[in-house]
């Protein structure tokens, strides 16, 4: 797989859009649930029989295909295994790196070198010393293990020195961003032990994290306990976690109404049940968009006037009242309104307008029905269906084509058109990179950029993240990318959630899932 991408689905690595099996009927999740119930029982123990009996019960729409943390190239799937590694840094409720695995770091004069100072006596869950031999490995089997899915992620990353406790990151290029890639979304590190044979760790995770794996069910179950020796462990108070995967979105409020979960992803279509069920309905910040892809390399997006129709065709405000149930906000970018890539003046380019977007198909030659498209995409999804129509409106005739094994000539830039959404990474370089850089897995049109690109994200890498510039030079780096033809941005979706009452607030970080000061009332 090229690089790590962000999907919603399990086993992908791009956030394919939403199923709409998701979408079945209420009637048939509680039956459901009431069998599931006591199935859970009887295939893996109950976690809360364990000692301690403050237990979380989560039921997850993104259940990790894989536990091996170089593999796993999910933006969903992350969260799930950051109960079991930890990473260098983490993110704040502002957004920004903070020590994790590692108490502090810093650049050289020139800003081509990163050294990262570890906290002192950590192991790993099976003994191991997380030292700097340990990310020296981490960081050299993702960029060389052959089906690692984050080398994208890694190329500013030369060579790594390990002395001690002391890893030292020598860099192709200045980049002041490392701090904030190398949170628990590129680089979640194992025990150099467990990952000699990777395909034992993908089911059997090894890690420094905040939870120890007891057992594994293999895309159903796993059930975890406190790691008593994780660095900040006076702060986990969740002795037990038993993470399920949740089989459809209309099971889960029933499920968190009986216990069979207290923690649970949340489908937009199901918050206002969960609301009058009394549950805790929440959205965790994160940096998710959906987008249109096309590729400028085929007919008939090698004409720049039919790319420009598209992108008058299409109704974004549509996309967010039909299917995030009001969570959801229109966007033209990877990044939704208010974070600090968000390029303001960007914002009304492009504007819905059919009108125009008629005429300029037929400056281009074409009458009504000549265009006719195949939207590739992995499973039945709404959204589709809204472009169909969007562009049927204008006189494109688009058909919908599921590939289950979709992911293969999308990275392979084969196909014409097709959609899918992005979680985003904490770093925004990171992001516009992925999305327009020649070489970018998000861009269906590799090798074409767009002009003036790579030099403005060049400059972002070079400036100090907490320079007074750098949110002006961010910006501009986005307003770059965003003359790309390639991708035109729709909506962003929440992450959603839902919990009982017994579980206090989680910390408002970005896109992640932070257990820090969590408490559950009453055991159970």
């Amino acid at each position: 797989m090229p690089a790590r991408l962000t999907i919603r689905r399990p086993g992908l690595d791009v956030r394919s859009p939403r199923r709409a099996a998701r979408l079945r009927s209420a009637a048939f999740g509680t039956a459901f649930v009431a069998l599931l119930a006591p199935a859970l029982s009887a295939c893996g123990g109950d976690a809360s029989s364990t000692a301690g009996n403050a237990t979380l019960k989560w039921a997850s729409s993104y259940f990790p295909t894989h536990w091996d943390p170089v593999v796993s190239g999910s933006g969903a799937q992350f969260r799930e295994l950051a109960l079991v590694y930890a990473s260098l840094t983490r993110t704040d409720e502002n957004g920004k790196a903070v020590p994790d695995l590692a108490k502090s770091w810093e650049y050289n004069d020139k800003g081509d070198q990163i050294t990262f100072h570890l906290r002192p006596d950590l192991k790993f869950s099976d003994g191991e010393p997380v030292d700097a031999a340990a990310v020296k490995a981490a960081i050299e089997r993702a960029k060389k293990q052959k089906n690692s899915a984050l080398f994208g992620d890694l190329t500013s990353i030369k060579s790594v020195d390990a002395a001690g406790l002391d890893a030292v990151l020598h860099l192709s290029q200045v980049d002041h961003q490392i701090p904030q890639l190398l949170g628990e979304r590129v680089l979640q590190i194992a025990s150099p032990k467990a990952a000699g044979a990777p395909e034992k760790l993908d089911q059997n995770p090894v890690g420094a994290g905040p939870f120890i794996v007891q057992q594994l069910i293999p895309g159903t179950k796993v059930v975890l306990k406190k790691n008593p020796d994780y660095w900040d462990a006076k702060n986990i108070h969740i002795d037990n976690v038993e993470l399920i995967s949740a089989p459809d979105a209309s099971t889960v409020v029933s499920g968190l109404q009986t216990g069979v979960y207290n923690f649970a992803d949340l489908d937009p279509s199901q918050a206002d049940a969960a609301k009058k069920a009394g549950l805790d309905v929440f959205v965790q910040p994160g940096f998710n968009a959906s987008n249109l892809s096309l590729n400028v390399n085929k007919a008939p997006f090698n004409d720049d006037k039919v790319v420009d129709a598209v992108r008058h065709a299409i109704n974004r405000k549509e996309f967010v009242d039909k299917l995030t149930f009001g969570y959801g906000t229109v966007t033209n970018q990877p990044f939704p309104k208010g974070y600090e890539a968000y390029d303001p003046k960007s914002e009304n380019a492009y504007p819905y307008d059919p009108a125009k977007s008629k005429k300029l198909l037929a400056e281009a030659g074409h009458k009504a029905g000549d265009i006719k498209l195949n939207l590739v995409i992995p499973a039945e999804d709404p959204q589709a269906e809204i472009v169909q129509s969007q562009l049927a409106a204008v006189g494109i005739k688009v058909t919908i084509k599921i590939d289950k094994n979709w992911a293969t000539p999308f990275f392979a830039k084969d196909l014409t058109f097709s959609l899918y959404g992005t979680t985003g990474r904490d770093s925004a370089a990171q992001t516009l990179t992925a999305h327009f850089g020649p070489n970018g897995p998000l861009n269906l049109s590799t090798p074409y950029e767009p002009a003036g690109f790579e030099a403005a994200v060049a400059k972002v890498r070079q400036t100090p993240l907490d320079a007074p510039d750098y949110t002006d030079i961010l910006q501009a780096a986005t307003r770059a990318g965003l003359q790309s033809k390639a991708l035109v941005f729709t909506y962003s979706s929440p992450n959603l959630f839902a919990k009982s009452k017994s579980i206090s607030n989680l910390p408002k970080n970005p896109a992640h899932i932070d257990w820090t000061g969590v408490t559950i009332s009453g055991g159970n």
